[in-house]
């Protein structure tokens, strides 16, 4: 049984270019800069972005992909594959992930073996998903096993960041006017959590220092009652930064793989420069 792999351009993937060596397929998610479309991953880098937002004074959007983009993947891989995995970036973050499933709707008479899941995370944690879904089947499991695996997976998955830029945090639309006031005034950033595919305020710092401990934190409480054998450090240009804490970490959890993956331009778009974050799958509850 042959299954492509459907996401879009806030996960992070090796290589952006469609393969048929993993069978992942990646749709990129638009950014605008006044009247000038650019797409994330193709034809404009984090470091791309970062530089325009300095030097060009316009109106930065972000769009998801359109419902025809994904009708025409679907119509074409379905030559080549029995199922279609198709899984995007929390649906309270974009639209991606109905653009998706409204083209699987229109097909759904001539292809129905299109399987749609809203992820709830961001960035390589929803990579992850991918990878898991793929060992998977690699074991033999069948599609609706693979589906509420990816499922369940989903709701063990803990996220925090710290957002690098309140500025850009509020001209998305993400953070209200009062909170970025204060927030600015007083040199607060929230440190926030990823529940249920929504951002949820867990704490207020007034460091990076800080920031890194509270959401260190999280990790050692989340250690002591359950498996957790790989952890994610997300970042934004700050890679040297991310690669420090990792150090830090590997030293008191030798037994956990570590790894710096960036949060790519869309993400950057709302969150900032410096955005840093760590994210984790549980793998079961301890006794």
């Amino acid at each position: 049984m042959r299954i492509a792999w459907v996401t879009d351009s806030t996960a992070f993937v090796p290589t952006h270019s469609n393969s048929n060596e993993n069978h992942i397929y990646i749709v990129p998610m638009n950014i605008l800069f006044g009247e000038r479309e650019y797409q994330d991953g193709v034809d404009l880098s984090p470091e791309e972005l970062f530089l325009k937002l300095k030097e060009v004074k316009v109106e930065v959007k972000t769009s998801q992909p359109s419902i025809g983009t994904f009708k025409e993947l679907f119509e074409e891989l379905s030559k080549d594959y029995d199922y279609i995995f198709s899984i995007h970036v929390s649906s309270h973050f974009s639209g991606t992930y109905s653009s998706a499933y409204q083209a699987a709707t229109l097909l759904k008479d001539r292809l129905p073996n299109i399987i749609c899941i809203d992820s709830k995370i961001i960035s390589n944690p929803l990579t992850e998903l991918i990878l898991y879904g793929q060992r998977l089947l690699h074991e033999g499991k069948d599609p609706q096993q693979i589906k509420e695996a990816i499922e369940k997976r989903i709701d063990s998955c803990e996220t925090y960041v710290m957002v690098g830029s309140l500025e850009q945090l509020h001209k998305s639309g993400r953070m209200s006017g009062l909170s970025f006031f204060l927030g600015s005034v007083l040199n607060v950033k929230p440190m926030l959590a990823i529940e249920d595919g929504k951002l949820e305020v867990k704490d207020k710092v007034r460091s990076i220092k800080k920031g890194l401990s509270s959401m260190t934190d999280r990790l050692i409480h989340a250690l002591a009652t359950k498996r957790i054998s790989k952890v994610t450090v997300l970042h934004g240009l700050n890679r040297g930064e991310a690669l420090e804490w990792i150090e830090q970490l590997s030293i008191k959890y030798p037994e956990i793989e570590f790894g710096a993956y960036p949060l790519g331009a869309v993400i950057g778009v709302h969150a900032g420069a410096n955005t840093i974050g760590i994210s984790w799958f549980a793998e079961d509850e301890m006794n």
